[in-house]
């Protein structure tokens, strides 16, 4: 019997490696608005909270002003669409997935196993990039960052999805890469297993506490043979 019934994914920095390209559209937007550029590294320290978010963070460095006050800002709209455009265009050009994504999906789902994804990255976002890479077959359900009213770390989305299966919470197991995602799952009161090479605001994963840390997605296969933890 396998252990789980429902595994639940964050996109960027877990199933796909998105920092390049989203830095391409940020800077493109900087650029168009005649804004300094920011650093990859500036940006990877900043996902995890959404793109929306990534941008405001963007502006408010290279404007040496405050996040509100760039939410506030009567600009920001504009920006924001400009920036849109900027990243549809961008998606899939510098993205990749990480190693033995494909094969364990599709390993997974021949199993009978659920798969969702969970992301706080904007709806729209989330399907160029899932559609770039011809992941939508793999999943039974994708929730992003807008699709319901609140985002992670509350855990409605991984609630949502135990309720639509009828799945337990001893039953499901959230693989991501930040804090945010470890404490999504604690949250929801489920198992999480994390991804030491994604994006964590520039911390070790293993500060976060994650149940365990795999090295690639290759371990995840083996936990249909193990024996559910009592």
């Amino acid at each position: 019997m396998r252990r789980y019934d429902l595994i639940l994914f964050d996109l960027d920095g877990t199933l796909i490696e998105t920092a390049p390209e989203i830095c391409d559209a940020v800077n493109d937007t900087l650029t168009q608005f005649d804004l300094p550029t920011v650093s990859q590294q500036q940006v990877n320290d900043w996902i995890g909270h959404g793109t929306r978010e990534l941008l405001i963070q963007a502006l408010a460095f290279t404007g040496n002003t405050t996040t509100d006050t760039v939410r506030k800002s009567d600009a920001f709209k504009l920006i924001e669409a400009e920036f849109g455009k900027h990243y549809q265009a961008r998606c899939g050009t510098r993205s990749h997935l990480y190693p033995h994504v494909r094969e364990v999906l599709a390993e997974l789902r021949e199993r009978g196993v659920r798969l969702a994804v969970v992301t706080n990255k904007e709806g729209r976002y989330t399907q160029t990039v899932i559609d770039a890479h011809a992941l939508g077959p793999f999943f039974d359900r994708v929730i992003s960052g807008d699709t319901l009213p609140v985002k992670k770390p509350n855990p409605a989305a991984i609630h949502a999805c135990m309720a639509q299966w009828s799945v337990p919470a001893e039953r499901a197991l959230f693989v991501g890469d930040s804090s945010i995602d470890v404490a999504t799952a604690r949250n929801a009161g489920v198992a999480v297993w994390a991804l030491p090479y994604g994006y964590n605001m520039g911390e070790p994963i293993e500060a976060c506490n994650p149940d365990r840390v795999i090295a690639d997605f290759s371990a995840l296969l083996t936990t249909l043979a193990q024996p559910a933890v009592s």
